[in-house]
């Protein structure tokens, strides 16, 4: 069992798509939506939902006006102005640091676990999937691309399945570390803009550091090929496989209307003809390769 996540720099370049066209492509496989601040692989897989589970994830501070002495130490060592001066906690500016907690002298502060969201398990017409969804203004992501991360495997080992694709948050942050360590191999889905150039860097620098190999797929590459050539030439330079360049086409957005894969949408348009390449070459990378992913017809 291998996993291939698909990251980006930023939202918006493709990645969600792809990953969906590949999910499509793929074989004997589970899909992952580690997005969880932003998902939205389910408006292309229309998952039936099987299972529902709440995810707790950090707690709110509450001071209980029985126990407490009004001494004042929880309002001087609350960095974020969350204790007013009736010692009510105000549950928006409260960033759950757990400080006042601690450092009350009588124990007049708990500290609930709260709940942050929901992830799911569920079927789709491309096999079983797992995603979640955080709640509005939550944090604690990165916990939650965690735990999706650690229910697809478990599912993917007691069904049998041999791949499990990730479509992984953007950025480089907390969610995106949560997605990608331990990751057989990631897709750097990346747009051939300055931006672009500056966030593979980042991205191939974070990879670097857990040990994950990279593989480049260059989207919208024909509406700035000089840039699309330096991007190819810096993967070439850190040695990562380039696996193909996806054009501008305004087929994605009709599929996206139709909820549907590119590939699925029209099978036969060359942009559709370019994504069956470019999995190809990913299930034939020195990454991938040697574990015998299966690629559908």
């Amino acid at each position: 069992m291998r996993e291939l996540v698909v990251v980006s720099g930023k939202g918006g370049t493709g990645k969600t798509s792809l990953t969906a066209a590949f999910s499509h492509l793929a074989d004997n496989h589970i899909v992952c939506d580690a997005d969880v601040d932003a998902a939205d692989l389910h408006l292309l897989l229309a998952p039936d939902v099987k299972e529902r589970h709440e995810f707790m994830g950090g707690g709110k501070a509450i001071v209980d006006p029985e126990r407490c002495t009004r001494c004042g130490q929880c309002r001087e060592l609350c960095r974020f102005d969350a204790i007013d001066d009736e010692f009510v906690v105000d549950a928006i500016a409260c960033e759950g640091c757990g400080v006042c907690v601690d450092l009350c002298p009588v124990g007049a502060i708990d500290f609930p676990i709260q709940k942050c969201g929901e992830w799911f398990v569920s079927e789709t017409r491309v096999g079983p999937m797992v995603h979640a969804r955080l709640g509005i203004a939550e944090e604690n992501s990165g916990k939650l691309v965690s735990c999706i991360r650690r229910e697809a495997s478990r599912l993917a080992e007691a069904n049998g399945q041999e791949l499990i694709i990730t479509d992984g948050p953007p950025g480089i942050g907390c969610p995106v570390i949560a997605a990608i360590g331990g990751a057989t191999a990631l897709v750097l889905v990346v747009e051939p803009t300055v931006s672009g150039l500056h966030d593979m860097v980042r991205l191939t620098d974070l990879a670097s550091h857990f040990r994950v190999p990279c593989l480049l797929c260059v989207n919208k590459f024909d509406l700035n090929p000089e840039m699309t050539g330096r991007l190819e030439d810096m993967a070439r330079e850190r040695k990562i496989a380039v696996v193909g360049r996806v054009p501008f086409d305004p087929l994605f957005t009709e599929a996206m209307i139709a909820g549907r894969t590119i590939v699925e949408y029209r099978e036969d348009a060359p942009v559709a003809a370019a994504i069956r390449q470019i999995w190809q070459n990913i299930a034939g990378s020195p990454a991938m390769n040697s574990y015998g992913i299966r690629i559908t017809s």
